[in-house]
């Protein structure tokens, strides 16, 4: 399988942090932000691995992660996306890189604790799509997961639809930044029409998957955080801080 890392877009919400690099890598306690998404994948197993970003520092990634070495790496691979059309979109971009395989996407912004290890041995054997969740506090601001009505949230049977930040959020489950998907992601992507924003949405590409069948849903137990934000940023170097000094 191949691993992604979405790295674009401005990273609006953060500036004038931004003014002066990309926002993924901005730090994280004592590294970048990329390098966790990163190393998550590298921990799975995944050795080929590519970069996408864009924006007027895209070329800060080259300087920063260089080819990979810190990682054990012996190459990294990067694509830029112009202009900002989304997480689909985004992924779009990776479509040759991908070839015939499967791949393992991770939005740049997220650091998700978890050894998923064990998701990607499981997906590596299918087709479809595996997306994952993570019980949240504030699902609004989320694609969240609609269970069948009065059904125990099995994750296995009961996933009827994604909903994109909905007002009266149907559970507490939010989709979080990782993704598996088989080799038709690309031909699913290119089918996709702009939402209301103009971009290409990932919820609508996972709707796909859904409609189709073939989409599973796996909940995440450890620390998940979504570094979009100032509150998030500072969450999440005081998280690492800490575990540094225990």
């Amino acid at each position: 399988m191949k691993g992604i890392v979405l790295a674009g877009g401005l990273g609006t919400r953060l500036k004038p942090l931004t003014d002066a690099t990309n926002k993924h890598l901005l730090p994280i306690y004592d590294r970048p932000m990329v390098y966790y998404p990163i190393q998550t994948l590298v921990d799975a197993g995944i050795k080929d691995i590519m970069v996408v970003t864009g924006g007027p520092h895209a070329g800060d990634f080259i300087r920063v992660l260089k080819n990979g070495e810190t990682f054990g790496l012996r190459k990294l691979h990067y694509a830029y996306q112009e202009g900002e059309g989304g997480i689909a979109q985004a992924l779009s971009m990776a479509e040759t890189f991908v070839g015939n395989d499967s791949c393992v996407v991770v939005l740049g912004d997220n650091i998700i604790a978890d050894d998923i290890s064990v998701h990607v041995r499981d997906f590596s054997a299918t087709d479809g799509c595996m997306v994952f969740c993570k019980k949240v506090d504030d699902p609004e601001r989320f694609g969240v997961i609609e269970y069948e009505p009065n059904g125990r949230h099995d994750l296995s049977k009961e996933v009827i639809n994604i909903v994109e930040k909905p007002v009266n959020p149907p559970s507490e489950d939010a989709v979080i930044g990782l993704y598996m998907y088989d080799n038709t992601v690309f031909s699913k992507i290119k089918s996709l029409s702009p939402s209301e924003r103009g971009e290409l949405e990932v919820t609508d590409l996972n709707r796909m998957y859904l409609r189709e069948g073939n989409l599973v849903a796996r909940r995440i137990t450890g620390t998940w955080l979504d570094c979009g934000t100032p509150a998030s940023l500072a969450e999440a170097t005081t998280k690492f801080y800490n575990d540094s000094r225990e």
